[in-house]
């Protein structure tokens, strides 16, 4: 098994690949498959009820960053224009901001090129063992792998909600997948997106991933790598690049997240709340893309669902992070320990960077609903596991929207 880690590529040519899933609160990453823990979201009382300021255009449409946010920065020692300028690649253990609360990921407009977009693609690193569940709770047999299909194009015209996920880490630029959620505060009007923990936090050695930005149907043509190479950023990123300005995930992702092993899975997700890098368009995310999915806290149990489907970008071979893909099969159990939640898994053969993929099923009401999300997968590539959202997901899922009211 591997964790499914962020893609990595600090432009080191096509070989480069996706780095180790962590959960990050500085800014966003993509992760590649591999098996990893996740940690379950804070719940609402630790929630800031006010929320931070985000940049902001000007008249000329330029960004300004709020003094709020300067400050935070400050605390840190953290100067907006050398950050800009580049400081922001300072991994020191001090200058790697790891609290819940200290989340900071100030806009860089630009830095999200289709260049460096297309070339974050680093492969996984540490693989586990196939089986890893030990029979420590009620795990179902190993599922028959299900190859991956193809989302026709446009993307955008089955599966709006699905987007790309851009952050830097120590060991260069990452990707993982995520997709647009409903945001209970804000109805029919949501900047909230969903991924996994270790797409955003690295977890219980380090701390929030750098620059997170979000690509609603990322290559929503389906040009290929090398068409992409001279394609314009209207082609890359039809709806825009939205920045990360807040991001939370589970205090037990924070505090036992690992790489690989399935540390802190059960509690790998996150949300992010987002702001278009050219500044208020006057439109939300879910009515750019015109969709958003309802996030299910109480999905049936597994011999009650049919199917899940799990869509995602994978990057590491034989996919090259691209395209966007799917698997559809019938959920199994998988239990790490006693003590953990039991995990939903599929046969699959996508690979890292479909990381943070939400695992789509038919709600109580009968429409689609998001109810898990991709976490970890064997070195193989023949299954994927996601956690099973409960009050801690629903704690964070929670906290971002009420963070946010009325905006």
């Amino acid at each position: 098994m591997r964790v499914i880690r962020p893609v990595l590529t600090a432009r080191r040519g096509r070989n480069a690949r996706r780095a180790p899933s962590a959960v990050f609160t500085v800014a966003a990453v993509t992760a590649v498959l591999a098996l990893t823990a996740t940690a379950c979201g804070p719940s609402e009382d630790k929630a800031d009820a006010k929320p931070s300021s985000s940049a902001a255009p000007t008249s000329d449409g330029k960004i300004t960053i709020p003094d709020d946010l300067k400050d935070r920065l400050k605390e840190h020692g953290i100067d907006l224009d050398q950050w800009k300028n580049g400081e922001w690649k300072n991994w020191d253990k001090d200058k790697w901001l790891r609290e819940a609360q200290d989340f900071v990921n100030p806009i860089i407009e630009g830095l999200w090129d289709p260049d460096r977009m297309r070339d974050a693609d680093k492969a996984p690193e540490q693989p586990v063992d196939n089986d890893i569940s030990g029979d420590a709770g009620v795990t179902d047999p190993t599922p028959v792998p299900v190859r991956a299909s193809h989302v026709r194009t446009p993307f955008h015209d089955s599966a709006a909600e699905s987007g790309k996920l851009f952050f830097d880490g120590p060991e260069g630029s990452m990707v993982c997948s995520a997709t647009v959620v409903k945001d209970p505060a804000n109805p029919g009007r949501s900047n909230m997106v969903w991924t996994a923990g270790h797409c955003v936090h690295a977890g219980k050695n380090g701390g929030w991933y750098r620059n997170i930005a979000f690509v609603p149907s990322y290559n929503n043509s389906g040009l290929s790598l090398a068409e992409l190479r001279n394609a314009p950023k209207e082609k890359v990123a039809p709806y825009g690049v939205w920045w990360g300005q807040w991001a939370q995930t589970s205090d037990q992702w924070i505090a036992e997240g690992g790489p690989t092993g399935g540390q802190g899975a059960p509690y790998d997700f996150a949300v992010l709340r987002v702001a278009p890098e050219k500044g208020a368009t006057g439109k939300s995310l879910e009515e750019t893309v015109g969709s958003a999915l309802p996030v299910d806290f109480n999905a049936p149990a597994v011999p009650e669902i049919g199917s899940m489907t799990a869509t995602g970008f994978p990057a590491a071979p034989p996919y090259d992070g691209q395209q966007l893909l799917q698997c559809k099969d019938k959920p199994g159990r998988l239990s790490l320990t006693k003590e953990d939640p039991t995990m939903y898994r599929v046969g699959c053969s996508m690979t890292g960077g479909a990381s943070g993929g939400g695992w789509v099923a038919t709600g109580q009401d009968g429409k689609p609903a998001l109810v898990s999300n991709t976490s970890i997968g064997p070195v193989t590539a023949g299954w994927l596991a996601g956690p099973r959202f409960g009050k801690e997901a629903k704690g964070v899922y929670d906290a971002v929207s009420k963070k946010y009211a009325g905006q």
